[in-house]
Order: C-alpha cells, then sequence, then structure tokens
C-alpha cells in the first residue's frame, strides 16, 4: 500500500461534496440550533430554548451544497498538487494547506448563510424578514457593508476558526485512513472513513470551541444589552470580562456531539457519493 495521494475528478468531488453538505446539515440542525442558543449573549431560555429548533433550516438548505461543492473541489485537486511537489516531505503539510484553501473558499458562501440563519435561529423570524434586517446593517464592519449590510459580518474571525479547525482534523482524518488503509491492504469503505471523519471532527471541534464562541456572537452582531460588537478583539474582551472566561466554552458539548455525529453522516456520504460518482463517469476508483 503506498501513501501516493488518490486522485478525484474535479466535478465528481463538486457534486460528492454538495450531496453530503446537504445531508449532514439537514439531518442535524436541532443540535446547531441548541448551540447557538447556549452560546448568544441573551441566555438559552430566552434565545427560545428548545422551541423552533428548524428556525433557519431553508437558509442553511441553500448554502450547505455549493459550500461544501466548494470546499471538497479546492481540497481535492490542491492535496494531490501539493503533497506531489518533492519540498514537500510530510503529507500532513498539503493536508493542512489544501484544507485551509478550501475553507477560504466555502467561506464565501457559508459566511452569509450563517449570519442568517444564526439570527433566524435567535430571532426566529422570516428568510424574507431576516435577510432585510441584516442587509439594512450599513454601518457594520462587515465586508462591502454599504452594499451588502451585515451579510459577510464575521468572515474574518470564521476564517479564523475554520483554519485552525482544518488544521487538526484533516491530517487526523487522512493519516487514519492511510493506516487503516495500510492494515486492511485495501482503500477504507465509506463506514470506516465516517468513523475517521467522527473521530477527527470531534477533537477539532473541542479545540476551537472559544473560537466558534467568537464567531456566533459577532454574527448575532450585538450583545443581550443591544450594545454592538466591534470586531472579534472586542467580543473576546468583552465576554471574558463580563461573564468570565469558561463563557468562551459555553455550547462544546452539543458542538462536539453535533460535528462528531455530523463527522461520521458528512465524511460517509461524501465517500459514498464520491465512489459511485466514480463509477457513473466510468474512472477507476
Amino acid at each position: 500500500m503506498t501513501n501516493k495521494e488518490r486522485e478525484t475528478p474535479f466535478f465528481v468531488s463538486l457534486v460528492a461534496g454538495g450531496l453530503a453538505g446537504t445531508s449532514v446539515d439537514v439531518a442535524l440542525y436541532p443540535i446547531d440550533t441548541l448551540k447557538t442558543r447556549l452560546q448568544s449573549p441573551k441566555g438559552f431560555l430566552a434565545a427560545g430554548g428548545f422551541r423552533g429548533v428548524y428556525n433557519g433550516l431553508g437558509a442553511a438548505a441553500i448554502g450547505s451544497a455549493p459550500g461544501a461543492a466548494l470546499f471538497f473541489s479546492v481540497y481535492e485537486s490542491l492535496k494531490v498538487k501539493i503533497n506531489g511537489l518533492d519540498m514537500v516531505g510530510d503529507p500532513a503539510i498539503g493536508h493542512m494547506t489544501a484544507a485551509s484553501c478550501g475553507e477560504a473558499a466555502a467561506c464565501l458562501v457559508r459566511v452569509p448563510t450563517e449570519v442568517i440563519k444564526q439570527n433566524m435561529q435567535i430571532g426566529g423570524g422570516t428568510l424574507a424578514s431576516t435577510v432585510k434586517k441584516i442587509m439594512a446593517q450599513k454601518e457594520s464592519e462587515a465586508f462591502m457593508a454599504s452594499t451588502l449590510g451585515g451579510l459577510y459580518r464575521g468572515y474574518g474571525v470564521t476564517l479564523f476558526r475554520e483554519i485552525p479547525f482544518a488544521f487538526i482534523q484533516f491530517p487526523i482524518y487522512e493519516r487514519m485512513k492511510m493506516q487503516w488503509s495500510a492494515y486492511r491492504g485495501e482503500e477504507v469503505n465509506p463506514v470506516q472513513a465516517a468513523l475517521c471523519g467522527s473521530f477527527s471532527g470531534g477533537i477539532a471541534a473541542a479545540f476551537t470551541t472559544p473560537l466558534d464562541v467568537i464567531k456566533t456572537r459577532l454574527m448575532l452582531g450585538e450583545d443581550k444589552h443591544g450594545k454592538a460588537y466591534k470586531n472579534a478583539l472586542d467580543v473576546a474582551t468583552r465576554v471574558v470580562k463580563e461573564e468570565g472566561w469558561r463563557r468562551l466554552l459555553s455550547g462544546i458539548e452539543p458542538r462536539v456531539m453535533w460535528i462528531s455525529i455530523g463527522g461520521f453522516v458528512f465524511f460517509g456520504a461524501y465517500e459514498e457519493y464520491r465512489s459511485l460518482g466514480m463509477k457513473a463517469c466510468g474512472y477507476d476508483d
């Protein structure tokens, strides 16, 4: 068994990633809602508690397919190219670099989706009213706020969360698959790949929870008193000062559970859709 990177055609990774992303986001949406409400400055019950756990599902469903498709199409193509360079000795370098580039691309879709979704999870408004409210936030420090309002509020801190997450998850995921494949003498099947994704995702989720709390607060835009957050540093400083450092770990249990289960569904679905796509397009898998 060699350590050569497997190659996945762009179209196959695009479609498989999109289908996998939609599968996991829709299936586990209520857990994500509970996590967001636990991290809300209003407090869990005031943010909605266990009521309306599917608020914002439409926004999540619209954004999940293109976001995941962008990630995997970039990741699968880049990791092969980077690890094919003579100067790259450790495959983990290629996995981390490719995953980071994939996250940067995916966040172009993921961030506005997250902003809309999380405001709906807390505020409970309709999709149209929530989008209108966010687009009206012309004074925010978000990217192109004069045109897009607060749609890209938190883009920087989302990248700041996703890149460390990818740095932790994907080297573990790829290494586990490689070692398991070497032990079996053949490629891991979708269920085994799903277990690798679940384990690696849970570890990455735990370590990046403080960044997720900061990102959630910044996307929600203001604290429980209605005072707007300026940037990620302002969020972190105010949370620690007003609520204590433990507040930065709020929602860690549902986040780890959501991403561990989600990792199983996501990577299992991706590997299954990829395998079907490779066969349908006549490629050797």
